[in-house]
């Protein structure tokens, strides 16, 4: 029998006037930074006494005003490499640190692995069980991840951030996929620092960026002495530039995903049995069908031209829907999904596309089950 979804708890997402708002204040925070011909001219290198370019210090100073921080860095690695660069500027080797009790993103783990602190689960979803971890005493430092780790997360970000922070307890936030989405990142919610992505935000490759706490970011800029592991100017200006459609990009986005999943839940798409919105990684739809032939439609989507698997969920690469597989950690909160569920991300298209993909890749599959499991074979 086909495993039910679970319910789920999406973040709250930015309507579109809001979202044009938060692109006009990006823009008024560049203003007070940059003066006329600076935002055409990128500089590269350790420059004395700032120790990385100074149109990189420029924009790292637009995202600290506009995030409300006292400081911002950027780094090279992407989420991952700001994550693991904010990390390793609070904790060490031994130290208990405070996470959610759920599976960890596979990057994040290689980590806190690699760091060799002590990772003490508690469930977030229960106030009581967090409270009385942070009571202990034993942590100085806690790691949020503001999308859901478990299909049925339900806790709010900014409630356990509170919490940490009356108990005394420092906070890193993963803002991967979360950051411009949601009305606010974990820094303006009271994190000492958000970690997340430029690629994810239609940057260039590899760019990552830590802002919060001047004490922190201070450490990750201190470790990241060498000319190599530099941000260049021309990177952080591309960043910066691409920062300022997002906003709206993903409002429209958000809206178009809602709108898809009240379609399927009406019945539009003969061969969906059960639809959710998700932030299981990148906010998403979770599209359950009537038979077990997941693993083979994102091919027959891309047929009709969806995109098959991600480049940097929500890159600039990504413009067609996104037809796929469940994330890794929510497979393996959820195994059972696997040949049932996939995920679909409107990514720059409209609703009719998306409905008109699915019901032709579904079309285009064997109706029999045990077919289909054949074809595999």
């Amino acid at each position: 029998m086909n495993a039910v979804l679970p319910q789920t708890f999406p973040l709250a997402t930015v309507p579109l006037d809001k979202a044009v708002a938060k692109q006009f204040r990006l823009i008024e925070c560049t203003a007070r930074h940059f003066e006329g011909a600076q935002l055409f001219e990128a500089d590269a290198g350790v420059v004395p006494g700032l120790g990385r370019p100074r149109t990189t210090a420029r924009v790292e100073a637009v995202l600290a005003d506009y995030f409300g921080a006292e400081d911002a860095a950027f780094v090279q690695g992407a989420g991952t490499g700001a994550i693991r660069a904010a990390l390793n500027g609070a904790v060490s080797a031994g130290d208990p640190l405070l996470i959610h009790r759920a599976p960890v993103y596979r990057t994040t783990e290689v980590t806190l692995r690699g760091l060799g602190v002590e990772t003490v689960e508690v469930d977030f979803n229960d106030p009581a069980a967090l409270a009385d971890a942070l009571a202990s005493g034993r942590f100085r430092w806690a790691y949020v991840q503001h999308t859901r780790q478990r299909l049925a997360d339900s806790y709010d970000p900014g409630g356990v951030l509170a919490a940490c922070r009356a108990a005394g307890v420092r906070t890193i936030v993963d803002d991967n996929y979360a950051v411009m989405r949601v009305p606010e990142s974990g820094v303006e919610l009271g994190a000492d620092a958000s970690c997340f992505s430029l690629f994810k935000l239609h940057g260039p490759e590899g760019v990552g960026v830590v802002v919060g706490a001047r004490d922190l970011v201070e450490r990750v800029r201190a470790d990241n002495y060498s000319g190599g592991g530099q941000v260049q100017g021309h990177q952080a200006l591309d960043a910066l530039r691409a920062l300022t459609h997002v906003p709206v990009m993903w409002s429209v986005q958000s809206r178009v995903g809602a709108e898809v999943a009240e379609r399927l839940a009406a019945g539009e798409v003969a061969g969906v049995a059960e639809v959710r919105i998700a932030n299981a990684q990148d906010r998403c739809l979770l599209v359950r069908l009537d038979r077990p032939v997941a693993r083979d439609l994102p091919g027959a989507a891309a047929r009709y031209g969806a995109a098959p698997y991600p480049v940097g969920s929500n890159s600039r690469y990504e413009v067609a829907p996104l037809f796929y597989r469940m994330s890794s950690s929510s497979l393996d909160d959820a195994p059972e999904l696997a040949d049932w569920t996939v995920r679909i991300n409107p990514m720059r298209a409209g609703a009719d596309l998306v409905i008109d993909i699915l019901g032709r890749a579904l079309r285009d599959l064997p109706r029999d089950a045990h077919h289909s499991r054949e074809l595999k074979d």
